[in-house]
């Protein structure tokens, strides 16, 4: 399917910058989940015009109708993956649909979760690692796990089969979409239907201790629970994040890659509602005119 521009993200800068790409008469697609927006189940102070606090899932549901009046797209999945082909962009969601679009706006927000099962924080970067496709050339020939229940982590676990000597893929509960699953499967990910209860290693990763105590060797563990990070779709599209994977841009919100935009808590401190909104209105406008440009 093709449109003008996608938001990849949908909390406070994401719905903002499909509201105002929108207005500008581009057609707009907006991917992702709701419920990984930070403001999900949280309640909304010192903003501007609110008084006291407010819902923030109040506040997501009216930004989504207002951003479904201007004539936005919304698909419900999250993003898998993205590519520039060339001046225009492809998105995949989970269920394996595509979008070819003329700009893309990343407000997908900046949490890394933790599984919080001992040795993880201590053997972090001595073999446990949040991005797999960061990593996954330490580690051609060697032997690794995979951790998470969502299609992020089937993805990168299918990735990894063409890195790693064997691929472990360790999910209690997957909810993975279908077509995820089996990818990885066929590619050769071993699914472990079990969770993590303790990473081990000295001075690197030597294993990790199953629900059952049994214990597994592997040369690293890369945690990959949720939605694709915004360093990682960054880098699909040719951008190289910051240090602190933090995305570097522009003052209309621009990233070194013509197209190609960020906004909200992904572009880094302070994690504010009014900054995501203010910059996802700056993103939407320049993303609007970008595609209107490869329109003319």
């Amino acid at each position: 399917m093709e449109y003008d521009v996608a938001v990849i993200g949908t909390g406070p800068a994401g719905l903002q910058a499909a509201i105002h790409a929108a207005r500008k008469k581009v057609s707009v697609v907006v991917l992702g989940k709701v419920v990984n927006s930070a403001m999900t189940g949280t309640h909304v102070e010192n903003y501007f015009g609110i008084p006291g606090a407010k819902d923030g899932d109040s506040i997501l549901a009216d930004g989504i109708a207002q951003a479904k009046a201007f004539g936005c797209t919304f698909v419900e999945y999250n993003v898998i993956s993205a590519e520039d082909v060339g001046g225009s962009f492809v998105i995949t969601a989970e269920d394996d649909s595509t979008y070819e679009v003329k700009s893309v706006v990343i407000a997908t927000g900046v949490s890394r979760k933790a599984l919080g099962v001992p040795g993880e924080k201590e053997l972090f970067g001595k073999g446990v690692s949040y991005c797999a496709i960061c990593d996954c050339n330490f580690y051609r020939g060697r032997v690794v796990a995979i951790v998470g229940d969502e299609t992020e982590a089937a993805v990168s676990a299918a990735m990894m089969t063409r890195y790693a000597s064997k691929t472990y893929w360790v999910s209690a509960d997957v909810k993975a979409s279908s077509v995820a699953k089996e990818k990885a499967i066929a590619a050769g990910a071993i699914l472990l239907e079990t969770s993590i209860e303790s990473i081990r290693g000295e001075n690197r990763v030597s294993s990790m201790v199953l629900a059952d105590g049994s214990e597994v060797d592997v040369d690293g563990v890369f945690i990959e629970l949720g939605a694709k990070s915004s360093a990682d779709l960054a880098m699909d599209l040719g951008v190289m994040p910051e240090m602190d994977d933090s995305i570097k841009v522009d003052r209309q919100c621009g990233t070194e890659v013509p197209g190609v935009y960020a906004c909200g808590d992904v572009t880094g401190k302070p994690w504010q509602v009014a900054k995501a909104v203010g910059e996802g209105c700056i993103a939407g406008l320049s993303a609007a005119d970008h595609a209107k440009g490869r329109m003319s």
